[in-house]
């Protein structure tokens, strides 16, 4: 404090320098580990770590206090955010190669956005989570391991629909300490609790799964065509007209979809003409770990009498999460 009084720099460091050090540690996460979902070991390093530090932490700090160790406290609190803050950080990508920003599952994306600034802007993670509110702290922790869970379980050939559930599972039992100590129960009472609100979770995701962009699998390529060969799109175009589209006598839609290695996962092709579905199409399962995404396609002759408008093929998963979406103005 006496230091802060005299040097104008110490009062900004102790203001913004937690902040920039976790902005540039979150920054070199994200350059050394974001080279692709092959390095899933990582993924799930940096979770177990998060998780494996958000107990350990969350008990050291409450020794510490009690013992008044305030620099000390400090640190376990700094370290804890710069977790959640790299982790978030890292995922950030990801979920961004996922959502389709012309769709609500932007919604979810938003809100991973939003904390992770959150988390790396330390006065405002400091005022809400230090000194108001610890369980903005336990929903942070548990919106993070949700967020890398969702990703983390198909990189080792859990289907999207499942990972989801375990997600939003797995996300609250891992908070059973906080339960336990902000309660004040046993770990009994604490486990019970915890599952019970797990089962709540995963049923309110499972609610609301179109709102959440399938990570990690995205569109590494789509476009309409007037056909698919050797899995190559044949005049590919986003603007074309009734006579041209008339001569060539029906449209395929071609997508090309990155996903981990291993992963077998049901997809469809769902048709809209003007904002009205036209036709659900199944495709052959998607076979992660392609070089270039798995290709696939689907094709129509009977478009109808009226052609022109504007035509667009969603990309779903089995469970209906948006995985992409291909647009295409037919002109009069």
């Amino acid at each position: 404090m006496a230091l802060a009084e005299r040097y104008r720099w110490v009062r900004w460091a102790t203001r913004w320098g937690l902040s920039l050090l976790s902005l540039l540690s979150g920054i070199a996460t994200l350059v050394i580990f974001r080279r692709g979902t092959e390095h899933f070991p990582w993924i799930l390093g940096n979770l177990l770590l998060l998780w494996v530090g958000g107990v350990v932490f969350a008990q050291l700090r409450q020794a510490l206090k009690a013992r008044n160790r305030p620099i000390m406290r400090v640190a376990v609190d700094f370290t804890l955010q710069s977790l959640h803050h790299e982790l978030l950080l890292f995922l950030l990508p990801i979920y961004y190669a996922s959502t389709t920003l012309s769709s609500r599952n932007l919604w979810f994306f938003a809100l991973h956005l939003t904390a992770t600034l959150f988390t790396g802007i330390d006065p405002w993670y400091r005022a809400m989570v230090l000194r108001q509110s610890p369980w903005v702290g336990h929903l942070l922790f548990g919106f993070g391991l949700f967020a890398s869970l969702n990703v983390g379980l198909p990189l080792i050939r859990v289907r999207s629909g499942w990972a989801l559930l375990l997600s939003a599972i797995l996300s609250v039992l891992a908070v059973i300490p906080a339960f336990r100590r902000g309660f004040h129960l046993s770990w009994r009472n604490a486990i019970l609790v915890a599952t019970l609100l797990g089962f709540l979770a995963a049923t309110i995701i499972w609610s609301v799964r179109s709102w959440i962009p399938p990570a990690p699998l995205y569109l590494s390529g789509a476009t309409f065509a007037r056909s698919v060969e050797g899995l190559q799109p044949v005049e590919p175009v986003h603007m074309v007209s009734v006579a041209g589209l008339q001569a060539w006598g029906g449209l395929a839609c071609f997508t090309a979809i990155s996903a981990p290695a291993g992963l077998r996962e049901q997809i469809y092709h769902v048709w809209w003409k003007d904002g009205t579905p036209v036709t659900r199409i199944a495709l052959s399962p998607i076979r992660g770990g392609r070089p270039g995404g798995y290709r696939t396609f689907s094709k129509r002759s009977d478009l109808g009498a009226d052609l022109a408008g504007r035509w667009r093929v969603d990309v779903l998963t089995a469970e209906g999460q948006l995985i992409g979406r291909v647009r295409l103005a037919v002109t009069p």
